[in-house]
């Protein structure tokens, strides 16, 4: 037999043989894949099971609606109190930080809010607020090797029982003390289900909170919910429009930086969001981002980027890797629609005493 004819029945045998290899390995990744999807069902309707074993006793009623009398000097333009709420990181542990002192610090901050709004109803109405939920409002338990280390709750307690509480007793301060109060969320980093590419990008508990938060407060008819929804995808943007303003609404962890805020990755990606990065969205004024737990007002131009603190305290983390601290801060602003910008802004200092 020619050896050309020798070598051509091995290349065929060898062949045949890789294709068999490829099609047990197809088979056996058929079975993987399968065997995901049927886990991930389970773990859908494990969530959904507890939502509803959790609101099974919930009954609260509508916080009645508060009575004020002529609200500012006559004729003056209403303004909107936008208290931004972001990187409560519940469940998180430091120092001088836990869930109870997240807790606290949220109510105190509701207080201030109150406090405030009433100092510039000397002035004009303020009879709206309006909350942008820029994630991370909890802390979760597997999204960073060790992190199981640094939590006071299970992924449940934080998602089901301390999260959604503080946020709806928050809101029911507000409710008190305002006509209507309208919520615009967004999803966070820490929202994500363990690693990386463990859950597909919608499973994100910052996502499961605000909808149990909506749930416990779905008789109060002055509470609207905004919660932007994209299938298979994480909600990563929202645009919040107050008459003539228009925020974008973002985490803040799409901005890439090292050592601090990103001056240069914000001052790039926000630019090219605004200049038809976002398509119909880009009409932006404003940015408004969590995410950096630093307190600042970045100007680009003829935006703001309101890049809002955090409630926790004593990062030692950020003390190592970042030479950074921050104190527990929360960006409280007023909004005039019909100019279309920000009239006054405070950064609410929330330590114990402050």
């Amino acid at each position: 037999m020619p050896d050309e004819e020798v070598n051509s029945i091995e290349e065929d045998a060898a062949l045949a043989d890789q294709l068999a290899a490829m099609k047990r390995q197809r088979d056996t990744l058929a079975r993987q894949l399968f065997d995901v999807k049927h886990k991930r069902s389970d773990y859908l309707s494990t969530v959904w099971e507890a939502v509803q074993d959790s609101l099974a006793g919930v009954a609260l009623q509508p916080v009645k609606a508060p009575r004020v009398g002529r609200l500012g000097k006559a004729g003056a333009q209403e303004e909107y109190c936008v208290p931004l709420l972001s990187d409560l990181q519940t469940g998180k542990v430091t120092p001088d930080y836990s869930s109870d002192v997240c807790r606290e610090r949220v109510m105190r901050y509701a207080e201030k809010i109150v406090s405030i709004t009433n100092v510039q109803r000397a002035d004009h109405p303020v009879r709206h607020c309006h909350v942008p939920l820029l994630g991370d409002l909890l802390e979760g338990v597997d999204i960073f090797p060790g992190q199981q280390w640094l939590i006071d709750s299970t992924l449940y307690a934080q998602v089901f029982n301390s999260t959604p509480t503080i946020i709806v007793d928050f809101l029911r301060v507000l409710l008190a003390n305002f006509d209507t109060v309208t919520v615009h969320s967004v999803d966070g980093n820490h929202g994500r289900i363990g690693r990386k590419g463990q859950f597909g990008p919608e499973d994100n508990a910052d996502k499961m909170v605000t909808r149990v938060a909506k749930l416990m407060t779905r008789d109060e008819p002055r509470l609207t919910w905004n919660i932007t929804d994209y299938a298979g995808e994480r909600s990563w943007y929202r645009i919040m429009e107050l008459g003539n303003y228009k925020a974008l609404l973002i985490h803040g962890d799409q901005i890439r930086g090292s050592m601090g805020l990103p001056w240069y990755g914000m001052n790039k990606k926000i630019h090219a969001w605004g200049s038809g990065g976002l398509g119909a969205d880009s009409d932006f004024k404003d940015v408004m981002m969590g995410h950096y737990h630093q307190l600042a007002r970045v100007p680009l131009n003829h935006r703001s980027v309101w890049a809002n603190g955090s409630t926790e305290s004593t990062n030692t983390f950020a003390q190592e890797v970042l030479a950074a601290q921050s104190e527990p801060t929360q960006w409280l602003l007023f909004i005039d629609p019909e100019a279309g910008r920000v009239t006054a802004s405070y950064g609410v200092e929330l330590k114990n005493g402050a």
